[in-house]
């Protein structure tokens, strides 16, 4: 009986006879390097042969999957895409808006599928098909399939990304932005309640985030110095104000303040901040974070008094860059003082230096004053 165990050699993988007289395949898996048999005998060595040679050409193709992987294959694209999001250290407004659009866009299109049946041509007829009207949200939505799909292929579950559409990762601005002009910009400021001036003026010429200017604090302005030291950032989420570092590393920075607005932010300090170091330099009529749409209230009218309803007041942060720019900073200097950066660009912006920072601020009083 010695004789019916005896495995036959081959190029890949081998085929046995077992004592029943059933015959066993096995081969090597080529990234564990550990024996792998078929879940099943087979009653002829052809039938043996023909499993290994189809092993052979799914890993010569890219179509292999793991043994113990093959049991997530019937894993839908709404367990993974949960699981996947409760795995991520995010920031509750970034966990949030991850929620609302697999809520929104994916898990009603993909939900329901098996991640390996979502096919290249599925994604890109969906992709066609979506948020048209919404361009940034199209992007968004097709970025985080494709991350998604993207982790799915390094945890082994599928064999390849479908997200295959060139470029429909990145968000197209649906409007151009316009700049307020110095004029406008002086007919705004005036036309505001006294409390919320120095805010406007602030997310101008410091180019702030709505969420960095409304968490700023006593502590954080240093006017002998000249600086705000932007470290915090708050955001709406989940009903409620969340604060938490800077949107991107490169955030948290010092921002040299022009000269000229020094007066009218001490003289700010003085009559409309919160008192104590921590005291919030915009509160609400409530005391806790000013939100955009008790802003608004004032915002609207102010911006309709200068002729510019289109401006959002979030464009007052792409007018103050315009006009650092315009006093001959670098593309470097401009990203340090805007707080922006992205990875493949972050080693080319990390050298901008504070003293040519603060030449670009007092070079931007000089234009307010003419």
């Amino acid at each position: 009986m010695a004789g019916t165990r005896k495995t036959q050699r081959r190029s890949f993988g081998a085929v046995r006879r077992l004592p029943s007289g059933l015959f066993q395949a096995r081969y090597t898996d080529p990234l564990s390097g550990e024996r792998v048999s078929a879940s099943t005998t087979f009653q002829a060595r052809q039938d043996a042969d023909a499993w290994l040679a189809t092993r052979q050409a799914d890993i010569i193709r890219g179509a292999w999957m793991p043994e113990a992987r093959k049991t997530h294959t019937r894993t839908t694209f709404a367990e993974y895409a949960h699981d996947w999001l409760d795995r991520r250290d995010l920031k509750p407004s970034t966990r949030g808006e991850y929620r609302r659009i697999l809520d929104k866009r994916l898990i009603p299109v993909f939900g329901g599928r098996p991640l390996a049946a979502i096919t290249s041509e599925e994604v890109r007829e969906w992709h066609a098909k979506t948020g048209r009207a919404t361009p940034t949200e199209r992007a968004h939505s097709y970025a985080l399939l494709r991350t998604i799909l993207g982790t799915a292929v390094t945890d082994d579950l599928i064999a390849a990304n479908p997200c295959r559409v060139r470029g429909a990762g990145q968000a197209k601005r649906a409007r151009n932005i316009r700049p307020a002009t110095l004029d406008e910009l002086r007919v705004i400021v005036e036309a505001m309640p006294p409390r919320w001036r120095v805010l406007v003026l602030l997310s101008t010429w410091t180019a702030l985030r709505f969420g960095e200017a409304t968490e700023l604090r006593r502590r954080d302005v240093d006017l002998k110095a000249g600086v705000l030291r932007i470290r915090r950032g708050v955001t709406r989420a989940n009903g409620g104000h969340v604060v938490g570092t800077p949107k991107s590393s490169a955030g948290s920075r010092d921002v040299a303040i022009p000269p000229h607005l020094l007066p009218m932010i001490a003289k700010h300090l003085e009559h409309h901040a919160q008192p104590g170091k921590d005291g919030l330099l915009f509160p609400a009529a409530s005391g806790g974070h000013l939100a955009p749409s008790s802003l608004y209230g004032a915002w609207y009218p102010a911006r309709h008094v200068a002729g510019r309803d289109d401006l959002r007041f979030h464009d007052l942060r792409h007018t103050g860059a315009v006009l650092a720019a315009s006093t001959g900073a670098t593309l470097a200097e401009l990203m340090a003082r805007l707080g922006h950066s992205t990875p493949a660009m972050a080693m080319r912006y990390q050298h901008a230096a504070a003293d040519r920072d603060r030449d670009i601020a007092a070079r931007l009083s000089q234009l307010a004053e003419g």
